[in-house]
């Protein structure tokens, strides 16, 4: 089948195949917040790096980005430390779940990848570098908001409070950790700032116009912006597609083809590099914590568009 150009019958042909699929998978319930949201739902947006738009279904929705956010922190964290960051965890695939607790103590501290949940909280801290939790809350939300070019980004209170209320493992991981001098922060600070980042509330859209920098050498392609730098940005990227989806990072490169990184809001964040940035919503999970409609959804628009890095 020859690739479809026409990026509005794309996503009309993704979202109308979709819609078939709707309320598959589980919501994320052992988070209050996003146990009542209606699974039934589906987005998608794309932005390319001319400045072409398009969307469809549910992609004006705000919704919960939970661990898509870690992408952004990282980039945070990468501007700040540099090399610096990767003596503090690693960049390959865990093959564990995203909060195991067993692994980061057989490896002494240092997490295998920035997005599983230990990795990210070193993030997070990196992103503190000693200062205010209140000054990294601003700072990462500030940053989305330059990034999508909209005012509207906010952090959910609720969710952020649920994520406090029920993240013991969360904090367990962040207490091993510091007993391997690997956060500099207070624990709970960490904590804090890391459950804020997670609530970040966005939509399809912006979260599409936010990681636009990623598909084009870390220079944001419509205001000209250098956001980091082109070997960091292949870094972030090569990242995402290797441990984007967690275990189940393999079988994504294999069926999408492109560098991802989903959230169990049910958010996925996917690149074509020097052509688009994508960004689709659909809050039912597969058993690995990732949008099982969502990633059904960008096999789908690889193969319309022909797009891959392979």
């Amino acid at each position: 089948m020859p690739a479809i150009e026409d990026l509005d019958e794309v996503v009309r042909i993704v979202a109308h195949e979709m819609s078939a699929h709707l309320g598959e998978g589980r919501v994320a319930d052992y988070i209050p917040a996003l146990a009542r949201v209606d699974p039934r739902q589906f987005g998608i947006s794309i932005v390319t790096t001319d400045g072409r738009v398009a969307s469809a279904g549910d992609a004006k929705t705000p919704f919960s980005v939970q661990s898509v956010s870690k992408v952004f922190t990282l980039a945070l964290a990468i501007n700040r430390l540099d090399e610096a960051l990767w003596n503090r965890v690693g960049r390959e695939p865990s093959g564990s779940r995203f909060n195991s607790i067993v692994q980061l103590e057989q490896e002494k501290g240092i997490p295998r990848n920035p997005f599983i949940n230990a990795g990210a909280l070193v993030v997070t801290d990196a992103v503190i570098a000693g200062g205010k939790p209140s000054e990294a809350i601003t700072d990462i939300a500030g940053f989305m908001r330059r990034l999508a070019m909209d005012e509207d980004v906010s952090i959910d209170p609720e969710v952020a409070a649920s994520e406090a209320d029920t993240g013991f493992r969360n904090a367990s991981l962040a207490y091993f950790l510091r007993s391997f001098d690997n956060l500099q922060s207070p624990v709970e600070e960490v904590l804090e700032v890391y459950f804020n980042q997670c609530a970040l509330r966005m939509t399809c859209r912006q979260l599409a116009r936010a990681g636009l920098f990623l598909a084009q050498d870390g220079l944001d392609p419509l205001n000209q912006i250098q956001v980091t730098s082109p070997q960091r940005t292949r870094r972030i990227n090569a990242i995402m597609m290797t441990c984007g989806h967690y275990d189940a990072s393999g079988d994504f490169a294999f069926k999408v083809g492109l560098p991802g990184k989903s959230g169990v809001g049910g958010g996925i964040l996917a690149i074509a590099p020097r052509r688009a940035s994508i960004a689709v919503w659909s809050p039912g999970l597969c058993e690995a914590g990732n949008s099982l409609v969502g990633a059904m959804a960008l096999q789908r628009l690889a193969a319309l568009t022909g797009w891959s890095v392979f």
